[in-house]
């Protein structure tokens, strides 16, 4: 990914957005690659391609699952490391104790991903699939499995606030393996119980739970965080953002892009041969992905936080782990399952929806931050 300025870090690298402006002035769609300035069209195109490997060459699906360690698939925790480390090593990790000492900040993460999130996609889960129990408690599970991964490319595109994002995953994280059961439990059968529901019966792997935390977070972020202590040491840290980033940045595209094609592959066949039960878990998926992101926006900026922050609290509250809400899914109800495919379809609305509002991001940025300084400027 091509490179510009970090909100609130003039030295600092960061992926150039559309319509902003880099450090010289001169609009920095015009100075991106061609790569980075058709991102969408890139995302949409694996997709597609995913799709069609898994409809079109037998066996593929079943030839990918094989390749796994546990219940992680190889070929989907090397895309997401290519992805993640590039975003990591940028991080300045010497800001994190700020961060972390941001109430305001921190606080509302937490509500807003631990409170309002499984209980937004709970409601919604009931609302609109009452009379498909297995597709129903598939997305619940989606809604208890917060993000830890793509959400850093995400924050990072709509030029918000890489320490805070990296903290709050961080966190998101240490959550993710204290609560996923004790919530799943609460929000399967606990809460439906209450409400005169039928309840579901589930029991998660905490192994599965903490696996993927390692994985999908814990090899990258040790890495990213190596890389730049090793590096500003021996280099500098100009060197480091000037040289250096810039050459790993387009790495994270190219992960990004191969997990996307190899989870779609894994599950090419299922979507295909389902359009009508995608289009009804799309719904409610649809339905939260837009109100959770206005509603951390808006909440962040009404507690009196900037564009920057913002930014990160609304892309950490939407995004979902979908990796490890497929892999609970498949280990509890099986690779065939209503609760499966539910868990499969979440990145296919999920994606495109994150990317388009990295663009809803830019343009409101300047309207609802008008005083702020960190806000990116469109040309």
């Amino acid at each position: 990914m091509s490179t510009t300025r970090t909100p609130g870090h003039p030295t600092a690298e960061a992926p150039r957005t559309p319509g902003t402006h880099g450090t010289d002035g001169a609009p920095v769609v015009a100075q991106m690659s061609f790569l980075d300035r058709w991102l969408p069209a890139w995302i949409l195109l694996a997709m597609a391609l995913g799709l069609l490997l898994g409809r079109l060459v037998p066996g593929l699906n079943h030839a990918l699952e094989a390749v796994t360690i546990g219940s992680v698939s190889l070929p989907i925790a090397l895309g997401l490391l290519v992805m993640m480390y590039p975003v990591l090593a940028k991080v300045r990790y010497d800001e994190t104790r700020r961060i972390a000492a941001d109430r305001k900040l921190m606080g509302l993460s937490l509500v807003l991903n631990w409170l309002v999130g499984p209980a937004l996609m709970f409601g919604l889960a009931w609302l609109f699939l009452p009379d498909l129990p297995e597709f129903r408690t598939g997305l619940i599970i989606v809604g208890l499995a917060r993000c830890i991964a793509m959400v850093l490319v995400w924050n990072d595109l709509a030029c918000g606030d890489r320490e805070a994002t990296a903290v709050l995953v961080a966190i998101n994280s240490v959550f993710q393996v204290l609560a996923f059961g004790l919530l799943g439990w609460f929000y399967l059968q606990v809460l439906p119980g209450w409400l005169g529901l039928p309840t579901t019966s589930a029991e998660f792997s905490l192994w599965s739970i903490v696996l993927s935390v390692l994985v999908f977070l814990g090899i990258p972020l040790v890495a990213g965080f190596l890389t730049r202590v090793i590096g500003e040491r021996v280099k500098g840290r100009q060197w480091y953002e000037e040289r250096f980033l810039p050459r790993i940045g387009p790495w994270a595209l190219y992960g990004l892009l191969f997990t996307i094609v190899v989870l779609f592959s894994l599950q090419g066949e299922a979507i295909t041969s389902a359009p009508w039960d995608v289009v009804r878990i799309a719904l409610p998926l649809l339905a939260y992905f837009f109100v959770m992101f206005a509603v951390g926006l808006l909440a962040s900026r009404a507690v009196g936080l900037g564009y920057a922050k913002s930014t990160a609290v609304a892309f950490t509250a939407t995004g979902n782990n979908f990796e490890l809400a497929i892999a609970v899914a498949i280990g509890t109800f099986g690779v065939t399952s209503g609760q499966a495919l539910a868990g499969v379809v979440g990145p296919l609305i999920e994606v495109p929806v994150l990317v388009a509002l990295v663009y809803v991001t830019l343009w409101l940025g300047p309207r609802l931050f008008r005083h702020d300084p960190e806000v990116p400027r469109r040309g």
